[in-house]
């Protein structure tokens, strides 16, 4: 039988470079001190701890510029039977910030059955996605902290790595224009890309490209290795149909969600002409999610091929991130070919719950509120039971700071 921790070192580096997540970084150079040594540092993808501020020229008009925050997306599970989705940002080092994984919300106060500390090593930890977020900075004299000053740049930012020196980070993200925006790491602004048939409804990146959406489902992708970086090229032509289009990676594929909206009731039940609608017009119309349509795109082709099926995969689509899942990676009860997404639901008396989720069944087209999806809500919040009884652990080596 092979001794693993005899491997040569150009292999090592070899297997270290297709993995994909720093999680699973971490874990192979955790399997031994030969692995460890062998590969010392992140031979690719170094991300930076804290990111630096950016400035703000080119795509807004605030005092200072922004500030940029990675947070990562994570499955946790104690058995088969048990997962937990949960969204950190490590803003402070060595301590969390625990987010809604579908929306902006910081998720406090918690539990007081919350754990203080996890203990990572009692959990199969799976590292779903990524998201980065843009804060102003803005001169506040009474605000403490950089997070004080608010995030309110609510436009989704993809992040490449350069492949070649100075081997920085580019940026890109959607200005209010509805144009792309990019940026370098240590340029002096923003650049807005004037290419706009339709505004932008959402950009991703995808092994170390940019990928970028608009209204109509025409698609483009931007070349990091020209002189400028500026160069579009088209990879899928229109589609049209839907009123909001997201970017999703999963399994390898790159697939665009087209999202069906509508203004009406909020029940459904419609009304007739002598109602007092209009009276109370703001309190029962909303817009509301219709349907989806699932597509994958044929690069070759130059086109989006529709998708009958997810089969066993669960979409995920947030206000700032997108993210999927197989069914065999959650609960049980979870069954595939669903859309999960961050929506508006009215809880009753006229009374609506912000933000919610709804789930879609693509086989029967019928979309509702998450806890009418058994094994669903449990994926969120609360934490679930076996989370809230963790013993805690003194021992820090393996823990997470909440």
């Amino acid at each position: 039988m092979s001794e693993w921790s005899q491997l040569p070192r150009e292999l090592l580096d070899l297997i270290a470079r297709h993995l994909s997540s720093d999680t699973d970084f971490l874990r192979f150079r955790s399997v031994c001190s030969s692995w460890r040594f062998s590969v010392p540092d992140k031979p690719h993808n170094s991300y930076p701890s804290r990111f630096p501020v950016i400035p703000n020229d080119g795509i807004s008009d605030t005092s200072w510029g922004f500030k940029l925050s990675r947070r990562t997306i994570y499955l946790l599970r104690s058995s088969p039977s048990n997962a937990w989705i949960l969204k950190l940002d490590s803003e402070i080092p060595h301590r969390f910030r625990l987010f809604h994984p579908l929306s902006r919300s910081h998720l406090k106060p918690l539990p007081l059955t919350f754990p203080k500390l996890l203990d990572i090593s009692r959990y199969r930890i799976h590292e779903l996605g990524q998201e980065y977020t843009l804060q102003y900075i803005n001169y506040r004299p009474l605000a403490s902290s950089i997070g004080e000053a608010g995030n309110l740049y609510m436009e989704k930012v993809a992040l490449c790595l350069e492949k070649h020196p100075p081997l920085g980070f580019v940026l890109l993200t959607i200005h209010v224009s509805g144009k792309l925006v990019i940026y370098r790491s240590g340029a002096s602004k923003w650049t807005v890309i004037n290419d706009l048939s339709s505004p932008y409804d959402d950009v991703i990146a995808k092994d170390g490209r940019f990928y970028a959406v608009d209204s109509t489902g025409r698609a483009v992708t931007l070349n990091l290795d020209s002189a400028a970086g500026l160069d579009l090229t088209v990879v899928a032509h229109p589609v049209f149909g839907g009123d909001k289009k997201f970017l999703v990676e999963s399994c390898g594929d790159l697939l665009m969600v087209d999202k069906y909206l509508t203004v009406g009731p909020g029940d459904d039940l419609g009304y007739s002409e002598g109602f007092e609608f209009y009276e109370e017009f703001d309190c029962f119309m909303s817009e509301r999610t219709l349907k989806f349509k699932v597509y994958k795109l044929d690069e070759e082709g130059q086109k989006w091929v529709e998708v009958a099926s997810l089969k066993d995969r669960i979409l995920f689509l947030g206000e700032n991130c997108t993210f999927s899942a197989l069914v065999s990676e959650l609960n049980p009860e979870c069954t595939g070919n669903r859309i999960v997404f961050a929506d508006y639901y009215r809880e009753g008396d006229g009374v609506w719950k912000i933000p919610g989720i709804g789930v879609s069944n693509l086989e029967s087209g019928s979309i509702g509120p998450i806890n009418s999806f058994i094994g669903y809500s449990e994926l969120f919040w609360p934490p679930p039971s076996w989370i809230s009884s963790a013993s805690q652990i003194e021992d820090g080596m393996n823990q997470l700071s909440i």
